[in-house]
């Protein structure tokens, strides 16, 4: 392909996961004209997987609408881009509010997850917002079921949802009335229209049940259970899963023909933990997604075979 017809340059990350302050050019995590309007003043926020993409995008937003930020990256992967998300936190931040802490694990086991909401309680004394956000995914080049291994599966699946159980179930000590936990998922979910993606689609959908499921647990505790699940958005992710040749067209699958930027996401987030904004939203996804039309079949039959008029 021509450079001019390129959508993103060439580049590839070899280890996962992936790291912002090496990709070319870098996602767009704010957005200039954006207004806050102290949405989240107040809040204790918990951003698993924040220091980079969209989890980064999201910190700097819920700073900028007065929340005080915590966020987990991965220790000796993540540490540079870590470091600059606090800074990017600390210079948004509203003054006044509590300083943001950068917290090191590895979420994919429930003792790490578990000290994480531990240290977050020591310093804050609550969480009102918990957002699940990291993932990690693997390019199945040949199609083949034979090149997912076993290791590869439970590394990714621990990542990608077993560490949604484990944080949730912990924050939960410490959730009150109006809390809220967002969850990420992706259009992918929804469409599989990659299936070299398989594993990592998976995960997704599991997210999805996750989330709806979850709701329906905490509706009578009145704490909010919802989900987003972003389109093709340019992140690490993208940097260190993908190949030259996908990387050149990234975007391109969606009706916008574009990839999206983190700051056009983080948005749907502040909504979501925004409890004047979505009080009557819950087990819902948002799908900041260039454009994809999701039409979950399910829901709307089940939705009308429980009306009134239908069961009459």
């Amino acid at each position: 392909m021509d450079d001019d017809e390129r959508r993103f340059p060439p580049q590839h990350q070899e280890s996962q996961p992936g790291k912002e302050y090496l990709m070319n050019p870098l996602p767009q995590f704010s957005n200039p004209n954006y207004k806050p309007s102290g949405k989240l003043h107040g809040k204790v926020a918990l951003v698993t997987g924040g220091d980079s993409g969209i989890g980064r995008s999201v910190c700097y937003h819920f700073a900028m609408e007065g929340a005080t930020v915590a966020f987990t990256y991965v220790k000796g992967v993540e540490d540079i881009d870590a470091n600059d998300t606090l800074r990017i936190i600390n210079e948004s931040k509203v003054k006044g509010l509590g300083d943001p802490i950068a917290i090191p694990t590895d979420l994919r086991y429930s003792a790490n997850c578990k000290d994480v909401v531990d240290e977050v309680i020591a310093k804050y004394g609550r969480i009102d917002v918990l957002v699940n956000n990291p993932a990690v995914q693997y390019y199945v080049y040949s199609y083949s079921l034979e090149e997912v291994t076993e290791e590869r599966i439970e590394r990714i699946f621990r990542t990608n949802i077993f560490s949604y159980f484990f944080m949730t179930r912990h924050a939960l000590e410490h959730m009150k009335e109006g809390s809220a936990i967002i969850n990420t998922t992706s259009v992918l979910a929804y469409t599989a229209i990659l299936p070299s993606w398989l594993e990592y689609i998976s995960t997704k959908g599991a997210i999805v049940s996750f989330t709806r499921a979850l709701a329906l647990h905490l509706v009578e505790k009145k704490i909010r259970v919802n989900g987003v699940a972003p389109g093709p958005i340019w992140t690490p992710l993208q940097a260190a899963a993908l190949n030259d040749e996908d990387i050149a067209i990234f975007g391109s699958q969606v009706p916008m023909d574009r990839a999206g930027q983190p700051y056009e996401v983080a948005p749907s987030y502040v909504f979501l933990a925004s409890g004047q904004d979505s009080s009557y939203f819950t087990g819902q996804v948002l799908h900041p997604n260039g454009g994809v039309i999701v039409n979950d079949i399910y829901v709307l039959t089940n939705i009308a075979a429980n009306s009134p008029k239908c069961r009459r």
